[in-house]
């Protein structure tokens, strides 16, 4: 396969839509074959308030234009998604390593969410009436104000899906963006925001900067009114951190080491089927993919082996169409990150029950998908995200015990349960530690649920996307409220005197007719 299946245009004419004016460019490996992709042209500082000052004009004009004419330009945005999918998926997998399935996933979700939030921002951000002091004499209205220019910071895995998920959930409130694109997944996030410019979003609106996180992306994050961040825990705590400190809010979608239980009432089979993809989708290197299988012990023998055989034949290699079922990973960071989680475990004692070995036979950067047993709290795997193709099969005792490992972590990202009994699944889903619970699959369920809230608890994160609570994050809660005229609240101490009795009888009446 040569270097890249892009073709000199098609690449310069995605990153002439970056603000970049450094003069410096950055070398972008392809993960298929390690040779150079493509030298991507850095952004200054200068660059990014220069973004942002066009976006904050654009933003006004924006904003007066309406929902309706929102809804429009992003459904026409939705549909230029799907017709250009093929080229979009050529971009992202020859960027990212990932097979044409997983690829596909990521413009779906694209699509899904942008129809989602055209359709649904204007009933949620409408203007509504709310329960009054004192009802009749006041009456009160809540509207909501876009918060102006969004921070939106992300990572390379999941270049256009995550994009997406924040971009235009803050399109449709009536804010303008500014992006700051990981090097690795600029030119996904370049070709799938030249839909939307096509569409008819102002260019100025969304606007892309790449560069060094600590120069261009806390530049970003000072500029913004408010900020999305995705990417590790160490350096989501520093970007709220950041944020915070000039009281600029934030929403942080963080690392995760992603419990799956398997009860004994599963057949062993299925469940081992579903959980394999759970576990190797986009090699691991997605937030929410499962990195801990507890199974009981009931159950454990048949599954481990019909996992394992599942694993063993998973067909892995570089191809533009859908003929894989695991892709590379994205780098050699990521390479040398996997093998040493798998040397470590296995040089305190893990068995190594599939993969566990580099392929350099079908690129630089591929590494078997990988079942290991046997590991302890001494191995750094155990606790520490892999982010990569490793997973640790535990065999526990009872749906006690594997409800407790499971919650035994820093992290609360994303879970399943697999389960016979759905009814009996939900129990064991209400006492799990995560931000979304996934039953019979691993992550799919909950990442594809748009209308549903999708966010961490302690370590993974602060805030959430999708849903309309997705969408509120990006503006500004607003009360309105008037006097009828009615009566005349009191001013001075006689007219409290007066009314002073008046006003105790209401308090009681409306708790009698239970009216809040």
């Amino acid at each position: 396969m040569p270097a890249s299946t892009l073709t000199h245009p098609v690449v310069s004419g995605l990153v002439s839509d970056l603000s970049a004016s450094s003069g410096h460019t950055a070398a972008v490996i392809a993960p298929f074959t390690g040779q150079v992709l493509h030298e991507l042209p850095l952004s200054s500082t200068r660059d990014v308030a220069d973004a942002f000052g066009s976006a904050r004009l654009a933003q006004a004009s924006w904003r007066a234009a309406g929902f309706a004419h929102r809804r429009a330009v992003l459904l026409k945005a939705h549909d230029l998604l799907l017709e250009r999918r093929d080229g979009l998926l050529d971009i992202l997998q020859t960027e990212t390593g990932k097979t044409r399935g997983q690829a596909f996933e990521e413009v779906f979700e694209g699509a899904t969410v942008t129809r989602y939030y055209a359709v649904s921002a204007r009933s949620v951000l409408r203007t509504r009436r709310r329960r009054a002091g004192i009802p009749v004499v006041i009456k009160t209205r809540v509207s909501f104000k876009p918060k102006g220019v969004v921070g939106v910071i992300t990572p390379w895995n999941y270049p256009i899906a995550l994009s997406i998920m924040d971009v235009v959930p803050a399109l449709a409130a009536g804010n303008a963006v500014v992006q700051k694109a990981d090097n690795q997944g600029a030119l996904s996030i370049l070709a799938s925001r030249r839909a939307f410019i096509d569409a008819g979003v102002p260019a100025a609106l969304w606007a892309v900067v790449a560069g060094d996180g600590n120069e261009i992306g806390n530049a970003v994050v000072d500029a913004s009114d408010y900020v999305c961040f995705t990417g590790s825990t160490a350096t989501g705590t520093r970007v709220g951190e950041r944020a915070i400190s000039s009281l600029t809010g934030s929403s942080l979608e963080l690392g995760g080491k992603n419990p799956l239980i398997v009860l004994d009432d599963v057949k062993p089979a299925v469940a081992a089927a579903n959980a394999v993809y759970s576990v190797f989708s986009s090699m691991g290197q997605l937030c929410v993919s499962i990195e801990r299988i507890y199974v009981d012990s009931a159950v454990s023998d048949e599954f481990t082996a019909a996992f394992v055989e599942r694993t063993r034949n998973l067909k892995q290699g570089p191809a533009l169409d859908y003929s894989t079922d695991v892709g590379s990973l994205t780098s050699a960071a990521q390479l040398e990150r996997v093998s040493k989680h798998v040397d470590d475990a296995v040089k305190k004692g893990a068995t190594v029950l599939a993969g566990g070995h580099a392929r350099p036979d079908l690129g630089p950067f591929f590494y078997e998908p990988t079942v290991l047993s046997g590991v302890t709290e001494a191995m750094d795997c155990f606790a520490h995200e892999t982010f990569g193709p490793v997973v640790a099969i535990t065999v526990v005792g009872s749906e006690a015990e594997a409800i407790v490992a499971a919650n035994a972590s820093e992290f609360g990202l994303n879970a399943s349960v697999f389960s016979g009994s759905i009814g009996r699944a939900r129990r064991v889903a209400d006492r799990i530690d995560a931000g979304s619970v996934n039953i019979n699959e691993g992550y799919r369920a909950s990442f594809s649920s748009t209308d549903a809230p999708m966010g961490g608890m302690k370590q993974s994160g602060l805030g959430r996307r999708n849903g309309a609570e997705g969408l509120l994050r990006f503006v500004e809660a607003r009360t309105v409220a008037e006097s009828t005229g009615l009566l005349t609240l009191p001013r001075t101490g006689a007219e409290f005197a007066k009314m002073a009795g008046l006003m105790i009888t209401l308090l009681k009446a409306l708790k009698a007719i239970r009216r809040r």
